[in-house]
């Protein structure tokens, strides 16, 4: 038990170091392109973080968390724009709309199982896109266009000084990341893993399966919007393809399959390497019509499931940083 409890703590400490440092990359990092990345990176290993929840530790593979990230995006800019309501406000409605409508989508999906689920999902989020596109009181395709004003924390608007976006993304990331954290070792966390296991099996046991999904999916929901609150924010700026195509819910889902799914460290590791190469790769190489970015993003991704199925997570030392992942 001790040997348990000193890993727990060396996990912590390792957080917060980590965390530190993040804090403090905007004294060393005064490029604004590059800040826009480390605001990405941040945003994107807590949306993976939020979605290792529901994909890793429950078994559920999800592709459809644009769908939630879109609800959050859109709660927030209506209630900004439309209502006047502060940011915050719009975030923390939108993160319970979408946590509300992941258990009214799990309700009816959950009954479905492996591909069938995730494909399920797919045409779900592919459904809420379409109605975006035509739904006037969201302003349909052109979007919700955010007004710009002074530089305050209350509207989340930073035109000036791209810092405060860094410092809100990361204390998102510590959110998630501790919410996992406290998981893995709970009873929810051990509920969630004896269903991706054999979900028969722990519902012989006493675990209620549908319930313990639904609950992962609420939270899993919850964050995500949370973070599409904080993107719609950020780039002041909505519509339908930005918040909700599929191009979110793959941005969500690989950092963890190339970390590791169902790990602690493996969304913020698989976040750490996919994003800045996804955005150097777009800006350097993008721009040419080759699509030479396409295919070393693609490569990346064939290569770490080819050679390192469980992850990169996998490559660092077991000792303070992971439990053993549960294969997907």
């Amino acid at each position: 038990m001790r040997g348990f409890g000193d890993r727990r703590r060396r996990q912590l400490v390792i957080a917060l170091a980590i965390f530190v440092l993040a804090a403090l990359s905007p004294l060393f990092v005064q490029n604004a392109y590059l800040r826009n990345v480390i605001v990405l990176t941040l945003m994107y290993a807590a949306l993976a973080q939020a979605w290792n929840i529901l994909g890793g530790y429950c078994g559920q593979i999800s592709l459809g968390h644009a769908l939630y990230f879109g609800v959050g995006a859109y709660a927030t800019s209506k209630a900004y724009v439309g209502f006047g309501l502060l940011p915050w406000f719009g975030m923390l409605g939108g993160g319970l709309l979408a946590a509300a409508l992941a258990v009214l989508v799990g309700y009816g999906c959950f009954r479905l199982k492996g591909h069938y689920f995730s494909i399920a999902t797919i045409v779900i989020a592919e459904m809420g896109l379409l109605i975006a596109h035509n739904w006037e009181w969201l302003g349909a395709a052109s979007g919700i266009q955010w007004p710009f004003g002074a530089d305050s924390w209350a509207t989340l608007q930073f035109a000036r000084d791209k810092t405060p976006y860094i410092h809100f993304a990361l204390g998102l990331l510590a959110l998630t990341w501790f919410i996992c954290w406290l998981i893995e070792d709970s009873r929810w966390g051990y509920w969630w893993r004896a269903v991706k296991d054999n979900a028969d099996a722990a519902e012989s046991l006493g675990v209620t399966v549908l319930s313990s999904k639904l609950a992962a999916a609420a939270i899993s929901a919850f964050l995500t919007a949370v973070g599409g609150g904080f993107y719609a924010a950020f780039v002041s700026y909505v519509d339908p393809d930005s918040v909700l195509h599929f191009r979110f819910s793959l941005l969500i889902v690989l950092p963890v399959v190339l970390g590791g799914i169902g790990t602690l460290w493996g969304p913020m590791l698989g976040a750490a390497i996919l994003i800045p190469l996804t955005e150097f790769s777009r800006s350097y190489m993008g721009g040419s019509g080759s699509g030479l970015d396409l295919m070393i993003y693609g490569a990346l991704v064939m290569a770490v499931a080819l050679l390192k199925p469980e992850g990169l997570v996998r490559l660092l030392p077991a000792w303070p940083w992971r439990r053993k992942a549960v294969a997907p």
